[in-house]
């Protein structure tokens, strides 16, 4: 097998995450500023549309992915997904209050939900399992690149438009528009991955039943690790904290995203030539350091740096999880396992949060980066437990 030879239909799903990150995060990293500055809303509209919106793609993975195993196909629904989300682009250039936003964001997000488990599988169903880690990792890669390049050409409009949001939110709207033509030209669903005997409901008891002991334990310990590294807003809170001006802020998502794109395709292909085991040890241990360091850390340099870590330990574990998840699934049931997987991680992701944001202002910074440290040592403890189940 010839590792570098992937299926076009990853490259095409990873050149569609590429262009729908440009276009969201275009959006998604100058929104919380119009709404404040342009439709007057208050923070906590911010975080009451924020929190709704993310609410609603967290559930949505799970019918998503319930709905495309009972179909036996996954294209309609992940162009579905994207194509929600772009036709809300055009919503938030028109918005005249944040009721539109509010509705622009619900529909983005539900496309979202709609999406993720589908393509998940998808990958998984097009991929030999000897280069799995490679394929999650290529569109693990390109989805981080339009993490970065999203916000970078944002501020870019920005400073040559005069601050023109609603001419900027426009712009966003062509790489929405790239994103589904190249669902519709460039990725296939092969035949032979679709069952000849539909199974009747997903989420039958007996269905359930038919994932192995090691899929449910990976769902506690994603969860589990996913406490353990929380939102990435911390990082930005860190940076203000320190001293950093405002305006450069965002400059740490940028840092995070790149060390996540350069590493994620790289460690992809390390997992599928047997580093499984290590990759996922050494990813937590990543996330340790980063911690420690973001605990540690005085200046804007030493948040930069955490930052830099907290990237290589995305580009170490989310593709690998993935992998996991599609090792661990029946081919008939891998869109039901990404749903469940993704929720549950979803809503950890939550409680994290809130968790760290009660340690925050109670504790201060510094203890809520030492708690993510040592919730992350004992889910590498667990790991080490358990190494049997990814046999």
């Amino acid at each position: 097998m010839n590792h570098s030879k992937l299926p076009k239909t990853i490259v095409a799903l990873g050149l569609v995450s590429l262009f729908m990150d440009i276009s969201s995060e275009m959006i998604h990293s100058l929104l919380p500023l119009f709404l404040v500055t342009v439709l007057g809303a208050s923070a906590l509209s911010v975080g009451f549309i924020e929190g709704i919106a993310e609410a609603t793609a967290s559930i949505a993975k799970v019918f998503s992915g319930v709905i495309s195993d009972w179909m036996g196909r996954r294209k309609l629904l992940i162009l579905l997904g994207y194509g929600l989300a772009a036709l809300t682009k055009p919503l938030f250039p028109l918005a005249q209050g944040i009721g539109a936003v509010l509705t622009a964001r619900f529909i983005d997000r539900i496309g979202k939900g709609i999406r993720g488990a589908p393509r998940d599988a998808l990958i998984a169903d097009v991929t030999p399992p000897e280069i799995r880690g490679a394929a999650y990792g290529l569109r693990q890669a390109m989805d981080a690149v339009g993490s970065f390049a999203g916000p970078l050409l944002a501020m870019v409009l920005m400073a040559t438009t005069q601050n023109n949001f609603r001419l900027i939110f426009w712009v966003a709207v062509l790489p929405a528009i790239i994103c589904v033509l190249l669902i519709i030209f460039g990725v296939e669903e092969p035949e032979a991955t679709r069952p000849t005997i539909k199974i009747r409901s997903p989420l039958r008891r007996e269905n359930l039943c038919r994932f192995e002991p090691r899929f449910w334990w990976l769902v506690t310990f994603a969860a589990l690790l996913t406490c353990a590294r929380f939102s990435e807003a911390f990082l930005l809170l860190r940076a203000e904290n320190v001293g950093l001006a405002v305006t450069w802020v965002p400059a740490m998502l940028i840092v995070m995203n790149v060390m996540y794109a350069l590493s994620a395709y790289p460690f992809g292909k390390f997992s599928d030539n047997g580093g499984r085991h290590r990759l996922l040890m050494w990813g937590i241990a990543l996330l340790i350091a980063s911690d420690v360091v973001l605990a540690l850390a005085d200046n804007f340099w030493l948040v930069g740096l955490g930052a830099a870590i907290w990237g290589l330990h995305m580009g170490a574990t989310q593709g690998l999880l993935s992998v996991l998840v599609a090792d661990a699934a029946p081919a008939n049931l891998r869109g039901t396992a990404f749903g469940v997987f993704n929720l549950v991680s979803g809503l950890a992701l939550l409680a994290a949060s809130v968790l760290a944001g009660g340690l925050w202002t109670v504790f201060g910074p510094a203890i809520t980066f030492y708690a993510g440290a040592a919730i992350a040592a004992v889910a590498l403890l667990g790991l080490l437990a358990k190494l049997e189940f990814y046999e």
